[in-house]
């Protein structure tokens, strides 16, 4: 049986997963825990290839089926390949990333049926969700205004409306499912999220 070291992060881009996940992974290695840092899409050779044909501006043909099963195909590899490994060798696993963000971007943000996206997503994951969810939640206009000087890549190109219902798809799961996942303000700064974090961390691993 797999330990419970899963932890996933959520968000529109811009809300601070990055530098959250990054603090997280220090203070857990400082601790004497074994982690390791995933991306979504990507984490494997296949993955990371898969992640280039989703994010490439010149495939704008994809078809919002296409792109759900590519995301999904990466995610079985990154599962099989690295996930379930380490989480056997009682490692901390953190993903940049899951099942969320699909249900969220493809689900509310393509309008998809969420019901046929979440029993692919099962089957992708062999059933195996993270233990605990930390949605960094921030406004779009606070989003756009903090990605002002990055280029955008495809899916980052759908403009503010697609993200407004990425955002509020992201806020409906989170309500569903508040045993694992953590909403927070990520408008607030960093050493305050920072500290919600850990404090959850601490609770639910009694660290």
């Amino acid at each position: 049986m797999l330990n419970n070291r899963f932890i996933s992060f959520e968000g529109i881009d811009g809300s601070g997963k990055t530098t959250q996940i990054e603090i997280l992974r220090e203070r857990l290695s400082s601790k004497g825990y074994k982690v390791i840092v995933l991306r979504e899409p990507g984490g494997t050779l296949i993955s990371e290839k898969i992640r280039k044909i989703l994010l490439a501006k010149e495939n704008s043909d994809l078809s919002n089926e296409a792109e759900s099963l590519l995301f999904f195909a990466s995610r079985n590899q990154l599962m099989r390949e690295k996930i379930i490994p380490h989480l056997k060798e009682g490692c901390f696993v953190i993903c940049d990333r899951f099942n969320d963000s699909t249900i969220a971007y493809q689900g509310y943000g393509f309008g998809m049926d969420i019901s046929n996206l979440e029993t692919i997503s099962n089957f992708a994951t062999i059933n195996k969700e993270p233990d605990i969810t930390f949605f960094l939640d921030i406004s779009v206009s606070l989003s756009l205004n903090r990605r002002n000087n990055i280029e955008n890549d495809r899916i980052e190109s759908k403009g503010a409306q697609y993200l407004e219902k990425v955002r509020q798809g992201f806020l409906s799961i989170s309500n569903s499912q508040p045993d694992r996942i953590v909403t927070i303000d990520a408008s607030l700064n960093i050493d305050n999220i920072r500290d919600i974090i850990w404090s959850r961390i601490k609770e639910k691993y009694e660290i």
